[in-house]
């Protein structure tokens, strides 16, 4: 079935003319740059998650931040207010977001802050490692990560 369907399309491909063509190659390249913005802006809405999902009010009053420390943190949430002007940044490496914004926080914060912080909003985590593992168990990507079983034998011992 499927190599009739290429067959059929390798004609129709013969058939059309050099701008029919064109037409086809172009729409095809932006289906592909559509497809990449898709993922740009998981990334991007990943980024503004890590700033929605947290009470930053609450933050400043539990860690007992300086005002000058809670207007950098306010600043630093508002770096970018939309996707193009984070886009311009990242384009190239959507993931840096991450460790930019966790190693401009503990700056801000402090060692000790930063980490009371971590503990309280990451479980002690680093948030980069937190937003890569959301990332890579996305669900849409499941399907990709299949897990080998191991069987065991009466000893206890798997197969390799």
């Amino acid at each position: 079935m499927k190599i009739g369907i290429l067959i059929e399309m390798f004609i129709i491909l013969l058939i059309l003319n050099e701008e029919e063509m064109k037409k086809l190659f172009i729409t095809a390249l932006l289906l592909g740059t559509f497809s990449l913005s898709y993922a740009q802006s998981d990334y991007y809405n990943d980024y503004r998650r890590s700033i929605s999902d947290v009470n930053w009010q609450t933050v400043i009053a539990d860690l007992l931040l300086s005002k000058t420390q809670a207007n950098e943190i306010y600043a630093l949430n508002d770096r970018y207010d939309n996707y193009n002007s984070w886009n311009k940044v990242y384009v190239h490496n959507p993931d840096r977001w991450r460790e930019d914004r966790y190693t401009e926080m503990e700056r801000i914060l402090g060692r000790e802050k930063y980490l009371k912080f971590k503990s309280k909003y990451y479980k002690g985590q680093n948030p980069v490692a937190v937003y890569n593992r959301n990332k890579n168990n996305d669900k849409r990507y499941k399907h990709m990560d299949k897990k080998v079983k191991v069987y065991k034998s009466k000893h206890g011992n798997g197969h390799h």
